[in-house]
């Protein structure tokens, strides 16, 4: 699932009905990279987590700072956006206090017709960021957890190990919700049933786990 080209779609009707529509709604390559290159400062700044300033010795100030520190320094954030489908799963993760937002989904590579041919074998795919995954104007759900730093470095590492060992997409085997949802069970987390629209993924998996926002790992 891709916004270029994603889906958590069924099948080869819908991957042939889905291909006139994207190429009438999706812009062209270089218009995909002005637009990616002109809002990714905007989402550098939503990836922040407001952090404490220096302490102002108050009892208030210190139980705020107290209860921030209890969700961790760092986070992964399970998001769903729009495209010209059914929209594209993916997660941004890093450290709270820094801009830079680093992000992992799985979505075919190529064309719109690399996209329309996963519907019906494996293709080729790419696990880095999509166009639009850094605007947030195409957000349609978000559900952010946090994690101490020895907990991060394990997730962290599965994340880049994952992105490494995900050579192809197909809609309805290897697509953009398993692939968070292999991230969510890494955590510990509840996971939804997998092959639903990314929106209703990700909300389910909000719901699931009650909206916890810190997730510790078990010890090995």
């Amino acid at each position: 699932m891709t916004n270029k080209f994603d889906r958590s779609g069924s099948c080869i009707l819908a991957g042939l009905a889905l291909a006139t529509m994207i190429a009438c709604v999706m812009p062209s390559a270089s218009a995909q990279q002005t637009k990616h290159e002109t809002n990714k400062r905007m989402a550098d700044a939503s990836a922040l987590v407001p952090t404490d300033t220096a302490s102002r010795a108050t009892p208030q100030a210190t139980r705020r700072s107290v209860t921030r520190a209890e969700k961790g320094p760092y986070y992964v954030d399970f998001r769903a956006r729009t495209a010209a489908s059914w929209g594209h799963a993916f997660v941004w993760y890093g450290k709270t206090s820094e801009r830079a937002v680093e992000v992992a989904g799985l979505t075919p590579a190529g064309d719109t017709w690399t996209y329309v041919l996963g519907h019906l074998t494996w293709v080729p795919s790419e696990t880095g960021a999509s166009y639009g995954d850094l605007d947030p104007e195409y957000l349609t759900a978000s559900y952010r957890v946090y994690l101490n730093e020895a907990d991060a470095k394990r997730v962290f590492a599965y994340i880049e190990k994952l992105k490494a060992s995900s050579p192809v997409w197909n809609a309805e085997t290897t697509n953009c919700t398993g692939f968070i949802g292999d991230i969510a069970e890494y955590m510990g987390l509840k996971v939804p049933y997998r092959w639903q629209r990314p929106e209703n993924f990700v909300n389910s998996l909000k719901e699931m786990n009650g909206g916890r926002q810190m997730v510790r790992l078990s010890a090995e």
